[in-house]
């Protein structure tokens, strides 16, 4: 089995220098005024698509949770487990974020299981979480799905009350991006032409 530990080291050296050796280094500056990022993103858990490194931003920049198939559930004030409604409220409430971003990707796994293209042999959680897109079944297609999860994750977005006010008071700015993992192609979602165009 290959060792990863000497990449991982090598890369933490990396991070150390660039941004946590110097004196009055990013890291401590972060320390001591605290985060204060102005863009939150509801991203997958999916190892090939990372916000940070897609849009090369330095720590602090981005406030980011992730999970299976980059959904945002429905708003529901009950005794169960909320952790991606829970990250939303710190965010838009406490942060105080300037935009939301909701951030799908091509060949998703999470909608693979919802679709049924993928046989799951361990699924305690995994087809219940990915139900809470189930409106977005509107084809056999992975890429397909995975944009109107997105169009439905944004419409979930809106029945969170603090959401809601902040984007009619124009506080906040709600987007949907597609990134494309073969080609590298980030596609945002323009409400006029319906569609999701290719950022150039």
């Amino acid at each position: 089995m290959k060792d990863l530990t000497q990449n991982i080291k090598e890369g933490y050296k990396k991070f150390r220098k660039k941004y946590a050796a110097a004196d009055h280094s990013l890291m401590e500056k972060l320390g001591v005024e605290g985060q204060h990022p102005e863009i939150m993103i509801v991203a997958c858990s999916d190892s090939r698509v990372d916000p940070a490194l897609i849009l090369q931003c330095d720590p602090g920049d981005l406030f980011v949770v992730r999970n299976v198939a980059n959904i945002v559930p429905k708003y529901a004030l009950d005794e169960s487990h909320h952790g991606t409604c829970a990250a939303l409220e710190f965010g838009v409430c406490y942060l105080e974020v300037k935009n939301l971003v909701l951030f799908g990707h091509s060949q998703c796994g999470g909608i693979n299981a919802l679709i049924g293209k993928d046989s799951l042999h361990q699924d305690d959680f995994i087809s219940n979480w990915v139900a809470n897109a189930k409106e977005a079944k509107i084809s056999k297609d992975t890429d397909t799905v995975a944009k109107q999860s997105l169009k439905q994750s944004r419409e979930n977005c809106l029945e969170f009350p603090w959401i809601k006010q902040r984007i009619d008071a124009g506080k906040l700015q709600l987007d949907l991006w597609f990134f494309d993992i073969k080609s590298g192609q980030l596609e945002i979602f323009d409400e006029q032409a319906d569609e999701f165009l290719p950022v150039t």
